[in-house]
């Protein structure tokens, strides 16, 4: 190698080391300011200095987005180029700049307003600098008369940012500032600004399973409404419909329930009927107008975002006189509110349906959750009811369980050719059920066989199935699932085998515990959901194979968890049978890290546990 090459290659070599443990991206500057009309109509400047710090950085900063609704909005780029390391500037060309359509609108007609305008930086290279300012402006509020914004760091360095609120002196804007750092007040010629500003050059990593960043960490919620009773007021009184009791959805309602004889067993009906045939639509409440469309156009168009969903079902439910109301929610994984009202990534984004008289929440955008259940992302957080003013709270648990049988035959012939049977059965109850139920109704053919394969996969085991279920068409009630087929070498003819101790393929208690213990150790509070499981396995050697060593049987609790593993060999058939259970119960959906430490001894005794293996040797040696 020459003395260029060899320097040339040390200095790529030196490049590639200063990249690692670098951010891919950094914020030089970010300048937001908002001036806000009495009527709540805003007009937005935005300037913008983006920095690239590595290769990866590149692909972060090269496009810009800029959401708008172009039916009351409008965007002018005034000013977009990047800069290059060596300082040269490089300026956006008109064909640059693009509008494509919001992808979730998922091609929806009522909705096909909503857009992305796309900016795309030329000759961005580590090193380089991206500028934009935009001024976007909208003349219909979210709200008449109010105005609210939301902002939460996006992961990566902020060496200044500073948002400025610009409103009339007789509309006092109130915030919910972590992190954020407020300026006093300036009050000249009728109007208030009020500025904001925000530095953080590092962040910790997000860890597994942990709940959303702004549940702990900085963000800033401004809002002209005072408490959240008003807030309910403004979505309740703009979606009141009177297509709401058109004679079509009245005789659509009573026609689905005519055989039913309870209000739960109608509401359910109703729901079921929703959930199946409305599109959802997935566009946060609160980016456009917060004003659900007319009921018989959601009905026509057979489609309709959260608001669109909770008008339908609610005017449905009002047919057969079941009393309900909208439940306004942060969707997600942040499980508290701001002190101030308002919509936002972390704020209120999303609407429910509540029926008080049966004690039920229902998200019917939800279309793999049965009724009486709630996604994940609904659970144990704040919900304003919007007809009473007041707060709620989604239920913190709903039940899960889980039953497998495992049933492994290795056949005298198991043993010179490799092939063993085996059978394994599972039933889901609760809110799985339905999940596992959709996801084998929407199968085809050739995904069941994939996901029979990828089960065997996944549990490290190799071989061939067929999978069978009980009626994917059933709306409620635990779902069952069969998959049959034969194992490759799960016994060696010679020498000593280390036989894993399953009681289930992936998805159970094994499945489960890996999960729980995704972190060495926890600073940040983290999803904790609760189940019941069951599992049994039997597996069946020949008279030519001996069993040496069986697992120790395993009980272990604490305050969350209850576990108990037996092992038992039976020498005159020889057959093993092995029985684990557990029960895990939080009574909540957001542990902290203190819960995990104190728990991480106990998961690791299971972890080992689920991990046994039962020693095998040929009968001869």
């Amino acid at each position: 190698m020459t003395r260029a090459l060899c320097c040339a290659a040390m200095l790529a070599s030196a490049h590639a080391f200063a990249e690692v443990g670098a951010e891919p991206s950094t914020i030089v500057s970010d300048e937001h300011e908002f001036f806000v009309a009495e009527d709540g109509s805003v007009a937005e400047d935005d300037a913008t200095v983006l920095r690239a710090n590595t290769s990866a950085g590149i692909d972060e900063i090269a496009q810009r987005y800029v959401w708008y609704d172009k039916s009351v909005s409008k965007v002018e780029i005034v000013e977009a180029y990047s800069v290059d390391a060596n300082g040269v500037r490089h300026d956006v060309s008109p064909d640059q700049i693009r509008d494509i359509q919001e992808p979730r609108s998922a091609g929806a007609p009522s909705f096909s307003d909503a857009k992305l305008r796309v900016v795309i930086f030329p000759a961005v290279g580590v090193g380089s600098t991206v500028h934009l300012r935009f001024r976007k402006s909208q003349a219909t509020p979210v709200i008449a008369g109010q105005f609210n914004y939301y902002v939460e760091p996006n992961q990566r360095p902020v060496l200044d940012q500073r948002l400025v609120f610009d409103l009339p002196a007789d509309k006092p804007l109130y915030a919910d500032a972590r992190g954020y750092i407020a300026q006093p007040p300036v009050t000249a010629n009728g109007r208030t600004r009020y500025v904001f500003g925000y530095r953080r050059e590092k962040f910790e990593r997000i860890e597994s399973g942990a709940v959303g960043y702004a549940q702990y960490g900085d963000r800033l919620m401004v809002s002209t409404f005072a408490d959240y009773a008003s807030f309910a007021a403004s979505y309740r009184d703009p979606a009141a419909d009177s297509s709401a009791r058109d004679p079509a959805v009245i005789a659509l309602a009573r026609s689905l329930t005519q055989n039913d004889t309870d209000p739960r067993a109608k509401a359910q009906t109703l729901y079921d009927w929703v959930r199946r045939n409305i599109r959802y639509v997935a566009m946060f409440i609160g980016q456009s107008p917060a004003v659900p469309h007319r009921v018989t156009e959601v009905l026509a168009n057979r489609y309709g975002d959260c608001k669109d969903h909770v008008a339908l079902f609610g005017a449905l439910l009002d047919a057969v006189g079941i009393r309900n109301q909208p439940a306004l929610i942060g969707l997600g994984s942040v499980y508290s509110l701001p002190t101030v009202p308002g919509y936002g990534a972390g704020a209120i984004n999303h609407v429910i349906t509540y029926m008080p008289e049966l004690n039920v929440y229902a998200d019917s955008t939800a279309s793999s959750v049965e009724f009486g259940y709630l996604p994940l992302a609904d659970m144990d957080r704040p919900a304003l009811l919007t007809d009473d003013g007041t707060m709620s709270r989604t239920p913190p648990t709903q039940p899960l369980s889980r039953e497998a049988r495992l049933e492994i035959d290795v056949a005298p012939s198991g043993i010179s050719n490799g092939i063993s049977n085996f059978a394994y059965w599972v039933k889901d109850g609760g809110y799985s059920a339905e999940i596992e139920r959709i996801n084998l109704r929407l199968a085809t053919a050739q995904r069941r066989d994939q996901i029979a394969t990828d089960r065997l996969r996944y549990t490290n085991l190799r071989g061939a199935g067929a999978l069978t279920t009980s009626d994917v068409d059933a709306t409620s009630g635990p779902f069952e699932t069969t998959l049959r087929g034969t194992l490759d070498d799960v016994i060696w003819p010679t020498g000593t085998t280390a036989l894993p101790a399953l009681t289930s393929l992936s998805g159970g208690i094994a499945t489960q515990t890996r999960y729980w213990l995704a972190e060495r150790t926890r600073t940040q509070p983290y999803l904790c959901v609760g189940g019941a499981y069951r599992e049994v396995s039997q597996i069946s050697l020949p008279k030519t194979m001996r069993v040496t060593e069986v697992p120790d049987d395993l009980d272990a609790s604490n305050a969350y968890f209850n576990y108990r593993s037996r092992y038992l060999f039976d020498p005159s058939t020889n057959v093993i049978q092995v029985t684990r259970t557990l029960n895990a119960k939080f009574n909540k959906q957001v542990c902290a890290p203190e819960d995990y430490q104190a728990t991480l001894p106990l998961l690791k005794q299971i972890e080992r546990d689920t991990q046994a293996q039962i020693i095998v040797k040929a009968a001869s040696q």
